[in-house]
């Protein structure tokens, strides 16, 4: 870790996700990561997120390192408020002052999971990063971070004269802005289903699944037989569509698969003009790694520059793709560790007020 290292204590980070929750503790005499233990769940098997670390904290690898917690940090993909957070796809809640009392941690603290995935930005290394538009970045330009998975994330970091200064957000429950004939289609489909239609009714697995439902109903084209049959074995449309519209084997999917590029590629030009993040606009989350093909064949940076008389500017802005899936994980053992020495406030700003 940068700066002084902690003396035989250990940090404990979670990154908790409506799919997956990866948790790793991490002795703070070791260097970077320094990483003893680490486990990824399936959200959804567990009842909150005390039972997944008294679990993760169960374990042999962590069992002789638990009484040695120094700090902890969580992120959360959900609105925090202080020192409480509710996520928003499992509807937990989470209180930092019970899991220290429970766990015996001294200093716990609960971020944003795209504002954690804002630090980490800085903790990796440069394969974890595939570059859709070199643009001309400026040094400590603004940036933001954007991600689709399970929800939509969105976080903007400014630099404060000193470091990155990460504002957690919720712009991806933004009204969705449908920019032509087959958009207008989608939004009235998701209307019916969901009344107000957000960016994150599209751009999330369940937002991909409708939009091949969408398209499928519209009689753009038919699933292949091949795709019906894999569709039988993954209850996961998103997944399936993801695979054969990546591989071109079904031209639905692909068409699927095309209009989501599009619209995360509208959405994330959006975010960057907002904030004008001439230092980078990074694509994380879970999907973004597993569809890099798509974006990179020019779909996603076209929607992503067509902005009219902004489009030149757009240009301009470094747009990358995060590979690495624990971006999280590393956001918050970075401020785990700046926790267990005092500096995690002023790093983080912004957690959101309201739900």
């Amino acid at each position: 870790m940068k700066g002084r290292r902690l003396k035989r204590e250990y940090l404990l980070a979670v990154d908790l996700g409506g799919t997956k929750t990866e948790v790793a503790l991490a002795a703070g005499e070791r260097d970077w990561p320094g990483i003893v233990a680490r486990r990824v769940y399936a959200s959804q098997e567990f009842e909150g997120l005390d039972a997944i670390i008294a679990d993760f904290l169960a374990r042999p690898d962590a069992r002789k390192h638990a009484g040695a917690l120094a700090a902890a940090c969580i992120s959360v993909a959900g609105p925090v408020e202080g020192e409480r957070a509710t996520t928003t796809n499992l509807e937990w809640a989470i209180s930092a002052k019970a899991l220290g009392e429970r766990f015996a941690v001294p200093a716990v603290r609960l971020i944003n999971d795209f504002a954690a995935a804002g630090v980490g930005i800085a903790r990796l290394d440069p394969g974890d990063l595939e570059t859709l538009q070199e643009g001309q970045p400026v040094t400590h330009g603004a940036r933001a971070i954007i991600g689709a998975g399970t929800g939509l994330g969105v976080a903007l970091m400014m630099w404060d004269g000193k470091d990155y200064a990460v504002h957690a957000s919720e712009a991806g429950h933004v009204d969705f802005a449908p920019l032509d004939q087959i958009q207008d289609g989608l939004v009235a489909h998701l209307r019916r289903l969901h009344g107000r239609v957000s960016y994150e009714r599209v751009l999330s697995g369940p937002g991909l699944a409708q939009i091949f439902h969408y398209l499928k109903d519209c009689g753009v084209d038919a699933p292949s037989r091949a795709m019906l049959e894999a569709a039988e074995k993954e209850p996961d449309t998103a997944v399936v569509v993801s695979e054969f519209g990546l591989r071109q084997h079904d031209p639905l999917a692909a068409r699927a698969l095309d209009l989501f590029a599009t619209v995360y590629g509208a959405f994330a030009g959006n975010i960057a003009l907002a904030v004008l993040a001439r230092g980078g606009v990074f694509i994380a989350g879970g999907i973004a790694p597993k569809i890099v093909e798509k974006l990179k064949d020019g779909t996603f940076m076209r929607a992503f520059t067509d902005k009219g008389r902004f489009g030149d500017l757009l240009s301009t802005f470094p747009v990358h793709v995060v590979l690495n899936s624990s971006v999280g994980l590393y956001g918050a053992l970075e401020l785990a560790g700046r926790l267990a020495r005092g500096g995690v406030k002023r790093k983080v700003k912004g957690e959101r007020r309201e739900a």
